[in-house]
This record gives C-alpha cells, sequence and structure tokens, in this order.
C-alpha cells in the first residue's frame, strides 16, 4: 500500500491500540486516493491506472519488521536495525536509509521552515497593520450505524458512518464556512492481528518524531497546509474512533471544503466583470461557485488477512542489490 495515502483505517486502528502485540500479520489490501480539481485533472492523465483504479498491495510484520510491496516499489522497516530499506520492484535494487539519518531529514527541514519564518517577518514594514487574530473553530462529531451488512475478507461487516464538521466558532457551518470529514466505514470483529500493522505504524512513527501529526506523508502534508482545517478534524476523528466496537476493513474518507457566504458574495463579484476577462473568469470558475466541494477522497478495503508470516517474507527479495 502506497504509504503516503494512509487513511482513516490506520487511525481507527491506531487509537484502539492501547496495547503492544506480538502476532504475525499479512495483509493484501487495495488503496486509492481521488483529488478533486486541478490536482484530480493532473493525477488522471499522468496516474495511469493506478489512478483511475487503485493500487494493490500487500503488508506483512514478523515481530521487529514489515514489508511493504507494491507493483513498482517497497518498503522495510526494521525497528531493531533502526534502518529502511526502499525497495525498485523493477531495477531489483534497494537503498538503506537509518532511522538517525530520517531524523536529520526531519530537522533540517523543520529549522529551514523556520528560518523562512524569520526571514518573511524581518521583511515586513514596521508600518505593516497587525495581522488580524486567528480564527476560533468548533469540531461536532456524529456517528451512526447504518443497518446495512457484507462480508469482506472473509469477515461479517457492519457500515458505520462518521462524520466530523469543522466550522466557525459561534457561527453555522453554512453561514461562516469551514470543513467536512465523512468516513464511510465497514466495520469487521476484533481482529488483533490487523491492529498488529497499526501498533508498528505508530513505533515507527514515534522513533522518527515523536510529535508527528495524525496523518503524515508528503502529499498529506501539501493538502494540510492549504486546508488547515484538515489537522482538526483528523483529531477529533481520531480521538472518537476509540469507542467504535470491531475493526476498520473498508473505509472511504471523504474532506470536503465549505465556503462562507462572504467567500461565495466575493467570488461572485470577481465572476460578475464584464468585457472578455470577465467572461473568461465566468468559463474559468464556474464550476468553483458552489459552496462545498470535495477536496479528496480516500479509499481502502483489506482483500485477504492471514496471520503465517515467514522470515523469508520479511526480508530482502532474492537477487535485489544495494546501491
Amino acid at each position: 500500500m502506497n504509504r503516503a495515502f494512509k487513511c482513516a483505517l490506520v487511525l481507527a486502528l491506531a487509537a484502539t491500540s492501547a496495547v503492544a502485540l506480538s502476532a504475525d500479520v499479512k495483509t493484501r489490501d487495495k488503496t486509492q486516493v481521488k483529488l478533486e480539481g486541478m490536482l484530480g485533472r493532473v493525477a488522471g492523465m499522468f496516474g495511469g491506472k493506478a489512478a483511475r483504479e487503485g493500487v494493490e498491495g500487500t503488508n506483512a510484520v514478523r515481530g521487529n519488521r514489515k514489508i511493504e510491496l507494491g507493483e513498482t516499489s517497497g518498503r522495510i522497516i526494521d525497528l531493531k536495525e533502526e534502518k529502511v530499506y526502499d525497495l525498485d520492484m523493477r531495477k531489483k535494487t534497494y537503498e538503506v536509509t537509518t532511522f538517525e539519518e530520517l531524523r536529520r531529514r526531519l530537522r533540517e527541514a523543520q529549522e529551514k521552515a523556520q528560518r523562512d519564518a524569520g526571514r518573511e517577518e524581518g521583511r515586513k514594514e514596521p508600518s505593516e497593520p497587525q495581522e488580524k487574530p486567528a480564527k476560533e473553530y468548533e469540531v461536532d462529531f456524529d456517528v451512526r450505524e447504518t443497518g446495512q451488512k457484507k462480508t469482506i475478507a472473509s469477515y461479517d461487516a457492519r457500515q458505520v458512518i462518521s462524520t466530523v464538521t469543522v466550522r466557525e466558532k459561534g457561527r453555522t457551518l453554512e453561514d461562516g464556512g469551514g470543513a467536512v470529514m465523512t468516513v464511510d466505514c465497514w466495520m469487521g470483529p476484533e481482529i488483533p492481528s490487523l491492529k498488529e500493522l497499526a501498533e508498528f505504524d505508530m513505533k515507527f512513527g514515534r522513533a522518527i518524531n515523536p510529535d508527528a501529526p495524525a496523518l503524515s506523508g508528503e502529499q498529506m502534508a501539501a493538502i494540510a497546509a492549504l486546508y488547515p482545517m484538515l489537522k482538526n478534524a483528523t483529531e477529533r476523528m481520531q480521538k472518537e474512533a476509540g469507542k467504535l466496537r470491531g475493526t476498520p476493513l473498508s473505509t472511504t474518507t471523504t474532506f470536503e471544503g465549505v465556503k462562507s457566504k462572504e467567500q461565495l458574495a466575493q467570488q461572485q463579484d470577481q465572476n460578475s466583470g464584464g468585457g472578455l476577462g470577465g467572461m473568461l473568469a465566468r468559463r474559468m470558475m464556474k464550476k468553483d461557485d458552489k459552496p462545498r466541494a470535495t477536496v479528496f477522497t480516500l479509499i481502502h478495503e483489506t482483500l485477504e488477512v492471514s496471520t503465517s508470516v515467514g522470515d523469508a517474507e520479511v526480508a530482502i527479495p532474492a537477487g535485489f542489490k544495494q546501491k
């Protein structure tokens, strides 16, 4: 599974993992991300079949080792050695990165961000007005069981839909705008072996960066930068996920942005200009004049679960050479 697109399944599993587990586990799953707007069009053009239909992969944990394998790439994480092996499945090569190197890269990125922020602050003129105080937000949570049932990966599952709404404090979503995250989840019975995957990911994340946000990855970080309220929604979802009974087997997570009345009015003013410029603007923005728009959708489904994992299955594949 592409690690950049870990979704609400991981959040729910992580929230329900109270103790360390030791069972081996192997899964086959399918993950798909659907980006909307310009990002979605670009992904559709260059992402090929993977972008249109999703990506299948396998994950296996045995002891302190985890392997993630896809069609073109893979990764082995060894918590004891504190090393990550990145695999190129086509060229049959691998690269080794230590945890310390990952920590160093993270520190350098954080320091660079602080320096850039300092330079930007230094360029401000003393006469510039003070920035407006940051808006305060309220988070609403709702969960309901639909009564629908089906079989997933040989397990009986029931449908549970959770909704997190982030809105400006003291205002309704329609009035002040905000964000909505909906998680349509099919919950199976308690499956301790699947929680082992989430527990391993949590250990790895804490080893690299104890302060890492719940959702990480380069692409998710970029989305979070554009939509800061995503952090509020995922934190609340992670907090509430522990109250759900069972193990997520199929999850569809949808994140929507909602414009405030002021934003809609401003956009309508921009689109109402006359002449050629106004006509072009109206054509370009006609699809963006709705108050509510989907930003992205993440889909993850567990196709198969096994609790039998051999040492060879989490080792560097035969014939691979180090770069």
